[in-house]
């Protein structure tokens, strides 16, 4: 068997908010390759994210982003206890969704907030766009629904690809904050206002 370091352990801990008896039983279940080792932690981790994610968040924190005087931020980010949001990892954690709101401009949380006018209004503008191109009658549903799908997909936060790692969505991003803190943690909203634009 390999030997195990306290060092290992430690940075594993560190890295997925687990307890050191899970640590070094993650390091030995993977004969001591720590990357092996982290990405079960991880997918454990997520896997616990996702039950967490039907507990009720009420605490939190409001937070904010000014981007050179231009452009700015509000927005609200919830978890289970005052104690997790006053946390640095979840201070940390409001300040970068602020950044990436900022940058990346969503309009949406998430799919479930995609009023269905918007949605009646794309799914219309695709249609007459397919049929136009000649797209065959019995193609035109397909072809709009992966076009609406995708749209969206650009527009809602979550599924955004998170600026500072593209690697993972936002909505990824927020998971392994829940797999670290052990609290469901949700956007309650935001708002973002850029200089001279009237919404």
């Amino acid at each position: 068997m390999a030997s195990i370091s306290l060092e290992e352990i430690k940075r594993l801990r560190e890295l997925t908010g687990v307890g050191i008896t899970e640590a070094k039983r993650a390091l030995v279940e993977n004969s001591g390759d720590f990357d092996k080792a982290l990405a079960a932690m991880r997918k454990k981790g997520l896997t616990k994210a996702e039950k967490r994610s039907e507990r009720e968040a009420r605490s939190g924190l409001i937070g904010g982003y000014v981007h050179d005087g231009r452009i700015g931020v509000l927005l609200e980010v919830n978890c289970e206890t005052d104690f997790v949001a006053k946390t640095d990892e979840f201070k940390d954690l409001v300040k970068d969704i602020s950044l990436h709101v900022a940058a990346s401009a969503p309009v949406y949380i998430n799919d479930q907030d995609i009023p269905s006018e918007d949605r009646k209004q794309m799914e219309k503008e695709f249609s007459e766009k397919v049929k136009s191109e000649g797209k065959p009658d019995n193609m035109v549903p397909q072809i709009v629904e992966g076009m609406v799908k995708k749209y969206f997909a650009e527009k809602c936060l979550l599924s955004q690809p998170f600026i500072k790692n593209p690697e993972i969505n936002v909505g990824g991003y927020i998971k392994e904050h829940i797999a670290k803190l052990g609290e469901n943690i949700l956007v309650r909203r935001f708002t973002r206002i850029v200089l001279g634009e009237v919404t």
